[in-house]
Order: structure tokens, then C-alpha cells, then sequence
């Protein structure tokens, strides 16, 4: 039987830039991707530390003595009150520490003073 159409002719490129290659294509697509969806590397990653908490760079020293203070000050207060609940030698080694956290807070406090003239 006699096909009463012809083939359709292959129809013109509808990519707006010429004739395309699919491997210029994917390489395209790929670096677009790695652009937007890969993590940068600003830090390296031989770097491994187990450390969970830093303190900024840039923290005035004047911040840090405070907070230093404050938390010396709140661990001083915890282990006095746990202190009272203990008989004996217990109760002896940690009224020393409660001592050595407040030679510590005034150390700090002493330090935030020569901080805070010099500003």
C-alpha cells in the first residue's frame, strides 16, 4: 500500500543557540549545579576537632571577663549549695573548690577593672 503523505520533514532546532552538543550541555547543567547546591569549602576539611564550642575572635576582652565572672560566679554559687548537702571530707573538698572559683572570680573581677580604666 501507498502512503498517501510523505515523511514529515525533521523539523527545524528549537534551542535559541544553534546546534547543541549534549555533553557541553550536561557540563553546563552539572557546574550550574555544583554552584548552587555544593557547600563551599571554607574551612578544610584536615581540620578534624572534636571541639564543640568556640569563642569568637572577635569578642572584646572586656565581654569575655564578664562573662568569665558571671560564670565563675554561678559555679561558685552551684557547688556552695551542693556543699551544705555533704558530711565530712566531701563536703570539705568541695568548700575548697568554692574557694578556688572565688579566687578565680576575683582574678577576672580584678582584671575587668584594669580593663575597663584603660578604656
Amino acid at each position: 500500500m501507498i502512503k498517501e503523505t510523505p515523511n514529515p520533514s525533521k523539523p527545524a532546532s528549537t534551542f535559541p543557540y544553534g546546534d547543541y552538543a549534549p555533553e557541553k550541555l550536561q557540563q553546563a547543567g552539572d557546574r550550574a549545579l555544583d554552584f548552587y547546591l555544593k557547600p563551599e569549602d571554607s574551612e578544610p576539611e584536615s581540620k578534624s576537632s572534636t571541639q564543640l564550642f568556640i569563642v569568637a575572635d572577635s569578642v572584646d576582652t572586656e565581654v569575655l571577663l564578664a562573662n568569665l565572672s558571671e560564670t565563675l560566679a554561678s559555679a561558685n554559687a552551684m557547688l556552695s549549695d551542693l556543699a551544705f548537702d555533704l558530711d565530712g571530707s566531701r563536703r570539705h573538698v568541695a568548700l575548697g573548690v568554692a574557694q578556688m572559683i572565688e579566687l578565680g572570680a576575683l582574678l577576672a573581677d580584678k582584671a575587668l577593672d584594669r580593663v575597663e580604666l584603660r578604656a
